[in-house]
């Protein structure tokens, strides 16, 4: 090939490159510090509400502080409310008024999971179990068979709550969904995956050890309400008014000989979460533009509930901003941008023919954008215009952010949806952008340490940008 025709290749054609040729050996060191704070936070934060207290805690560390109706709001303040403990949300006052709009990520922090149905507390065949009802879209088949841990809480008639944990601490009794032993699983195996495992068998094994005479009936069942008693003071009414979740009993951890991946449970969507809040923890100084980052519930059943980004809560919580400042809130809205931080899906050879390849996000090619989400003919989706990704481009290559843009899978192999519709219907410009991950919503999930790394990077130019 002769040197002009390099030369028109090179600037006629897309040449994305795997992000490992780009970067640098300080910035590798800079991947790997970020991404052990990752893994501590991802532990720290199994459930909505453990992960809300856990930024709540990182934010006041970086000199947050909660805010307040009617108090003053002043360039350089950084605030935060916490929404029913489930969801989260933090503003860094800017120089510029409310008035020029504001520049925001917007996440989610809870993930896919087995929540406990509100009487679960049964005994059969002598053995006592929790019966669950599944929270966000799973594969059942991936839920039996592995160590789980309980955590929620309790809420009591006299208004009091009581904190469970049972599965994290060093020492402690874990729980199992039972499978089928291949020896009998004949008929099972001729099932479809999604059939396999009926929801109303996920059930938690808690215990085998009676008390009591040998005539008397639900001794273990009764066993294991005491054992929860002596330790929690709870009743079996009170999981009438419990929140208690099952979620996977394991460590995040680095994946691969190499160590250029994470695995852990929940990437979708603290990932996105995680770099949302570090990027505005590590703001240097007041940014031109309000930043705000938003760490919503509930986006896995639809983005409904008071912590959902359906409710009021965020829209109430930037009118008073808003009114602090003399600003209409809808002016705020139609001049902000937003980041809906959410992850993509990665391409998978083993899993081809569900993608389009020439329209997949790969591991270590940096933050994926995605111009619209939704399923097959872009249903739920907010599909940003033009303008809207040229804009995101722009800041990303003047930060040296490694992006690269992508499709969810095949045009009808399925989809999916995130917030930016939520906040699009706000009069908010908005465009998706996350980490590409394989396995997505298995109870064990991979990404790598660079896309962590570059969404972390693309989110804080984003809170930086200036127009």
């Amino acid at each position: 090939m002769s040197d002009e025709m390099k030369e028109l290749k090179k600037k006629l054609l897309t040449t994305k490159k795997n992000g490992y040729d780009i970067v640098s050996g300080e910035t590798m060191m800079a991947v790997e510090a970020y991404c052990e704070g990752y893994k501590a936070f991802l532990d720290a934060g199994k459930t909505e509400r453990l992960c809300a207290a856990e930024v709540i805690r990182l934010a006041a560390e970086k000199g947050y502080r909660p805010y307040e109706r009617g108090m003053e709001v002043k360039e350089g303040d950084k605030l935060y409310y916490c929404n029913r403990g489930k969801a989260v949300l933090l503003a860094h006052i800017g120089k510029e008024p409310l008035s020029t709009g504001t520049q925001i990520a917007a996440a989610h922090i809870d993930a896919p999971r087995l929540d406990l149905k509100p009487n679960p507390l049964y005994e059969d065949a002598e053995m006592a179990f929790f019966k669950t009802h599944y929270y966000g879209g799973i594969r059942k088949y991936q839920w039996v068979a592995i160590p789980l841990e309980l955590h929620g809480v309790v809420a009591m008639k006299d208004g009091s709550s009581v904190s469970v944990n049972i599965g994290a601490d060093p020492g402690d009794p874990r729980l199992v969904i039972t499978d089928l032993l291949p020896h009998l699983g004949a008929e099972q195996s001729k099932k479809p995956l999604g059939s396999a495992i009926p929801a109303e068998t996920l059930n938690l094994l808690l215990g085998s050890r009676p008390i009591g005479d040998e005539e008397d009936s639900g001794r273990v069942k009764l066993a294991v309400m005491k054992l929860l008693n002596d330790k929690y003071g709870i009743t079996e009414d009170d999981f009438n008014s419990a929140e208690l979740e099952a979620v996977p009993a394991v460590a995040a951890c680095d994946i691969g000989l190499d160590r250029s991946m994470i695995g852990a449970y929940g990437h979708d969507d603290r990932v996105c979460g995680y770099a949302a809040l570090k990027a505005l923890l590590d703001l240097d100084k007041t940014p031109a533009k309000t930043a705000v980052c938003v760490l919503a519930d509930k986006e896995e059943i639809g983005s409904d509930g008071v912590t959902g980004m359906q409710s009021a809560a965020f829209d109430t919580f930037m009118e008073d901003l808003c009114a602090a400042q003399g600003v209409a809130l809808r002016v705020c809205f139609e001049k902000s941008f937003c980041l809906s931080a959410d992850v993509t899906a990665a391409y998978d050879p083993d899993f081809a023919e569900v993608y389009e390849k020439r329209n997949s996000a790969f591991l270590n090619y940096g933050i994926g954008l995605c111009k619209y989400t939704g399923a097959r003919g872009k249903s739920g989706a907010s599909d940003a215009d033009a303008e809207t990704v040229a804009y995101v481009r722009r800041i990303f290559d003047e930060a040296g952010v490694i992006w690269q843009i992508a499709e969810l899978g095949k045009v009808d192999a399925g989809g999916g949806g995130t917030v930016a519709m939520y906040m699009a219907n706000r009069n908010i410009t908005t465009l998706d952008a996350g980490v590409p991950v394989l396995s997505m919503h298995a109870p064990f999930e991979t990404v790598s340490k660079l896309d962590c790394y570059e969404t972390y990077k693309g989110i804080k130019a984003v809170y930086e940008a200036e127009t």
